[in-house]
């Protein structure tokens, strides 16, 4: 009887099937070193998406300083057609630049349906580097 139970309950358990996570990584092997404090205005670094959510038809990328984050790196808006791939130059923003040694840097990434800072973001992803 108790195995009956165990496959009654198998067969008509309801089976939730979980999607990977959104995440993505960067590069940022091209960057020019910058330790002045005095940040460049540079291309987006690539950057490599994954189980990017369906619905989503941009992705805002902002770039956190972890140590000093008050201070606005920016980052910019891509119009998302399925790649997996975020080439250089979909955006500028203000590249990493530490005077004091190395910071801890995240790049977070809305996925929405429209654009729009207040629009509905459907998920989020965060990457983080240390530079230099």
């Amino acid at each position: 009887m108790n195995k009956l139970l165990v496959i009654l309950i198998l067969i008509f358990s309801p089976i939730t099937l979980y999607a990977s996570e959104f995440s993505f990584e960067f590069d940022w092997s091209d960057l020019k070193k910058c330790t002045t404090g005095n940040p460049n205005v540079v291309q987006n670094p690539v950057f490599k998406l994954q189980n990017v959510p369906s619905g989503t038809k941009f992705i805002h990328f902002k770039l956190t300083d972890k140590d000093v984050p008050g201070y606005n790196h920016g980052g910019g808006w891509v119009e998302y057609k399925g790649e997996n791939e975020i080439l250089p130059g979909s955006f500028t923003y203000k590249s990493p630049c530490p005077p004091d040694g190395k910071h801890n840097y995240e790049w977070t990434a809305s996925a929405k349906a429209k654009k729009g800072m207040f629009a509905g973001t459907i998920a989020k992803a965060k990457a983080s580097k240390y530079y230099p």
